[in-house]
């Protein structure tokens, strides 16, 4: 089938993206959107102009629109953006989230498009097993939820991250996977990749009990290769 991915860099859509190249469907376009404010209920805000490294890493054309982030207006953003697409489905990296998942749906079925979302109720824990075992180097750009703290910025997504998580799971009721908003990561290297992406230069964004980490420069270099 050919396809588009939506992605926002970070390891969900990701993983989305590994899964259906590895599936053997024609993955033609890479899909961002940018919103220009940061409480956007759709799309990741810190980092997303960088898809165009990870487009670039992975070999896809990327197609991207800024959108105002404005919770009705930004899907019909989407919608216009998925429109001009020669595609017969779009990929997603939803794992729980309804809201988004539902909203994906009614724009596909609009335009007539298959809605395709591997990772769909799948366990967070086997999810994030899954991304470590495959080597995807991931780090984690935001926390806003209660129980992250500045430390989590720029680490890597690892064992000991996960064992993190889940006892953050335990006392606090914090999605493993982030799909709730808690947290958002960047996708620095995958299996998919043909480069990786090195971050040259970055600072941290902090006020009170949250924050993200603010790539300012990164590039691509190769990788290597035994």
């Amino acid at each position: 089938m050919n396809l588009a991915a939506l992605i926002s860099g970070g390891k969900d859509s990701a993983l989305a993206l590994y899964r259906v190249l590895e599936s053997g469907h024609d993955v033609k376009y890479l899909a961002t959107m940018i919103p220009e404010r940061e409480d956007s209920w759709m799309f990741h805000y810190p980092n997303t102009r960088l898809t165009d490294l990870f487009a670039e890493a992975v070999g896809i054309p990327l197609v991207k629109r800024e959108t105002s982030g404005i919770r009705d207006e930004e899907l019909e953003d989407l919608k216009d953006l998925l429109a001009t697409l020669d595609v017969e489905g779009i990929v997603s990296g939803a794992v729980f989230s309804e809201y988004q998942k539902s909203r994906i749906d009614h724009i596909c079925e609009e335009l007539g498009f298959a809605s395709v979302a591997p990772l769909w109720h799948e366990g967070p824990v086997k999810l994030m097993e899954e991304l470590i075992e495959l080597g995807f180097h991931a780090i984690i750009t935001g926390v806003f939820a209660y129980g992250f703290d500045q430390r989590w910025l720029a680490r890597e997504i690892d064992r000991k991250a996960l064992t993190d998580l889940i006892e953050l799971n335990r006392k606090y009721q914090v999605s493993v996977i982030g799909e709730g908003g808690e947290y958002e990561t960047l996708v620095l290297d995958a299996p998919c990749f043909g480069k990786k992406i090195r971050i040259m230069q970055a600072r941290a964004v902090w006020e009170e009990d949250s924050g993200y980490l603010l790539v300012e420069e990164a590039v691509l270099e190769e990788k290597n290769r035994l």
